[in-house]
């Protein structure tokens, strides 16, 4: 789908700027990912952006670095993983290993605190933010089964306190029987 101009070096910087400006985890990332690589550059469609999200929080590892493998493969193969997984991986290295330095001068001021609490207040509402469009592009593909899942999940780890592997697992079961019975359908 890469409409705009793709290079391994406008991957890199962009996932390097995603990576160092963005708080909050990988929800948070892959919300920044999906607007600029899919609502921005259209390298990649809305709908590919909740595939990759379902693979990369299936896999074992932190939920931003599985999304830069998944991103960086499916743009350029294995040398476009390998590029934006270095890009996402190298701010928080060196901001962690700065910090390290300074840890004791600033574990106690109440300025960093107060500003750390701040953030939290601002990486909640940007996390409801890209769960509301990624709910979104579901309920937008207007599948009834996918909707339904979807509020399935949502209730089973809300109100049921399902943990969260169990429901992958779970939706990981019920997306390879739908695969395996779409296949049949199609070889008839």
């Amino acid at each position: 789908m890469k409409t705009a101009s793709f290079s391994c070096r406008k991957l890199f910087l962009e996932m390097l700027k995603i990576s160092a400006f963005t708080f909050g985890g990988g929800f948070v990332i892959i919300g920044m990912m999906k607007k600029k690589f899919a609502d921005e550059l259209h390298w990649i469609s809305a709908e590919e952006v909740l595939d990759m999200t379902a693979i990369a929080q299936s896999a074992p590892g932190a939920l931003a670095v599985n999304s830069a493998v998944i991103f960086g493969y499916r743009l350029a193969g294995v040398k476009g993983a390998a590029v934006a997984t270095l890009a996402t991986v190298l701010p928080p290295l060196v901001i962690i290993s700065l910090i390290t330095l300074v840890y004791n001068a600033f574990a106690t001021n109440a300025i960093v605190h107060i500003v750390l609490q701040v953030m939290r207040a601002g990486v909640a509402a940007v996390i409801v933010d890209v769960v509301i469009d990624l709910a979104g592009g579901v309920i937008r593909s207007g599948r009834a089964v996918d909707i339904l899942l979807m509020l399935a999940a949502f209730v089973a780890s809300w109100f049921c306190r399902v943990s969260a592997i169990r429901i992958i697992l779970l939706f990981l079961a019920l997306g390879f029987a739908r695969g395996l019975r779409e296949r049949k359908k199609a070889q008839a």
